[in-house]
């Protein structure tokens, strides 16, 4: 079974800063059928405008990830972690017992235009802990390539979550199949570009939940980027 979730259904809030929408509840925006996936409980889609960000603002047991689509954004923890994160980069921060951080747009003159994604934990009280990777978009192109894992085997960034996180880029009719193991499950965010899913059209910013079915078939109808995530 496919269940879509249209861009335009979601949670939106525009704050001048920000311009943000919610695919599950967040903040202000509450929809009781919209609490979140298996474990997977946010994606936040944003755009931060030049010069302004998140003032430090505190977390806890949380796995939180980041997904940079243009621009540059850069982080600063307190377990002393700064960095930027771009195009192609992931970042993980487990927050477990609590950590605090802050994100702001690194430009001056551009926006930065970000996935942030939350995930349950495995269990509560983990250590704070922060993770940052490449992956070079030859390691995407046509292919399923893993970005996150549990194991955080291949050189993915590792979730405290029983969950395999992955990133493509599609060109115009190419075909990406996905096979799922038994009893699991699936989301699939459209981060921009328009393919099909089962026979169906979705475009930047729809999303698919995905159970009872033994693979996914995504055809791309434009230059396209997404997310998969494999879920228990």
């Amino acid at each position: 079974m496919i269940q879509v979730r249209r861009a335009e259904e979601r949670g939106h809030a525009d704050h001048g800063w920000l311009d943000t929408w919610h695919t599950f509840s967040f903040a202000s925006y509450h929809d009781p059928a919209h609490m979140g996936f298996r474990a997977l409980r946010v994606i936040n889609e944003d755009r931060v405008a030049p010069g302004t960000g998140f003032g430090k603002h505190g977390h806890s047991d949380m796995e939180i990830v980041t997904y940079v689509l243009d621009g540059a954004l850069r982080h600063e923890d307190s377990l002393g972690n700064g960095s930027v994160i771009a195009p192609h980069d992931v970042q993980r921060m487990t927050a477990g017992t609590g950590v605090l951080h802050s994100e702001q747009n690194a430009s001056r003159d551009l926006p930065v235009h970000l996935l942030q994604i939350w995930l349950l934990p495995e269990r509560r009280g983990l250590a704070p802990g922060y993770e940052q990777r490449r992956v070079a978009p030859e390691e995407k192109r046509g292919r399923w390539r893993l970005i996150g894992a549990r194991d955080g085997r291949e050189g993915a960034v590792t979730i405290h979550q029983d969950v395999d996180l992955y990133a493509t880029l599609l060109a115009p009719g190419e075909v990406v199949t996905h096979r799922l193991r038994p009893g699991r499950h699936a989301w699939l965010q459209v981060a921009r570009g328009q393919v099909t899913l089962g026979g169906q059209a979705l475009a930047a910013g729809d999303g698919a939940a995905v159970g009872g079915e033994a693979a996914l078939e995504v055809r791309a109808g434009s230059d396209a980027e997404l997310l998969l995530f494999d879920l228990a």
